[in-house]
């Protein structure tokens, strides 16, 4: 074959390959155009025949009733704090038992191990009943510490951790005790930076997880004051209709700060799942 025909094969494949990934962008883009659309048309226009793809009249009156009649803004914040606490806790808990269970020796270790991996099967709603009863006992209802405590603890986090973990070298933690490093410094200038991917998925993923739980802040956190982003949405839902440009204006608010944290962590994200499904 030519260079000619190579040059043209080449061209052709890739601009195929360009064309479907372009369509495949559009397709999964579409219903985020639709909601941004709807959520600047004027209330009780969501569906109009022809259908409007680009608002005539665009109006932010759907975000101002957002803010100031269903209380968004605090809803928002009460969401970032149990997101972030959640996934702080998570992503701290998980690392120091991951490194326990992959690198450190105690009697019963692996028998431990594999018995807290079998809860993996016990599905998650089991353990809702008596955790509600632990929160409501403990006086914690309507408080942050009932919405994201409960879930700091992840099996399939220290699962993920202890399997990357165990690739590190053991070379690299004897040296440092060599050098008089104790077992806080081998694990802070060792393992910390080394896990950094799986770290900022656990984060992520945490995060998100907390970001769009809705059943478990509905139970544990019912005053107005305490609600939640879910919880604040499934009131736009009313007895004789639902509000979708209400709807839409606050799911689009909803989804910024995920997407935010997925853009600066993107990298780590990536690296962490695919090392997480690799290695061990």
């Amino acid at each position: 074959m030519s260079v000619e025909r190579k040059d043209l094969w080449y061209y052709i494949k890739y601009t195929l390959i360009y064309t479907l990934l372009t369509l495949g962008a559009i397709f999964v883009l579409f219903p985020f155009f639709w909601m941004l659309s709807t959520a600047f048309k004027p209330l009780g226009t969501h569906f109009t025949i022809p259908i409007e793809w680009i608002p005539k009249n665009p109006t932010l009156e759907n975000y101002r009733i957002v803010f100031r009649e269903y209380a968004f803004g605090r809803a928002f914040f009460n969401s970032f704090i149990v997101s972030v606490s959640a996934a702080i806790m998570v992503a701290t808990m998980s690392t120091m038992a991951g490194y326990a269970f992959g690198k450190k020796r105690f009697p019963g270790r692996d028998q431990l191990f594999w018995l807290l991996l079998s809860t993996m099967m016990i599905p998650g709603l089991m353990f809702m009943i008596p955790q509600f009863i632990v929160v409501r006992n403990l006086g914690w209802m309507n408080t942050y510490r009932a919405m994201f405590l409960p879930h700091t603890a992840n099996v399939f986090f220290v699962f993920l951790v202890r399997q990357y973990v165990k690739t590190i070298p053991n070379e690299l933690l004897d040296a440092a005790r060599i050098d008089g490093a104790g077992e806080w410094l081998a694990f802070r200038n060792i393992i910390l930076p080394l896990a950094k991917p799986i770290i900022a998925t656990m984060f992520l993923l945490t995060f998100q997880g907390q970001w769009t739980n809705f059943l478990w802040q509905y139970i544990v956190a019912p005053r107005e004051s305490m609600m939640t982003l879910p919880v604040a949405l499934a009131r736009f839902q009313g007895q004789y209709g639902t509000y979708w440009t209400l709807i839409m204006a606050a799911g689009s608010l909803s989804i910024i700060p995920i997407a935010i944290i997925f853009l600066f962590a993107q990298k780590y994200f990536i690296e962490g799942i695919q090392m997480g499904a690799i290695k061990g």
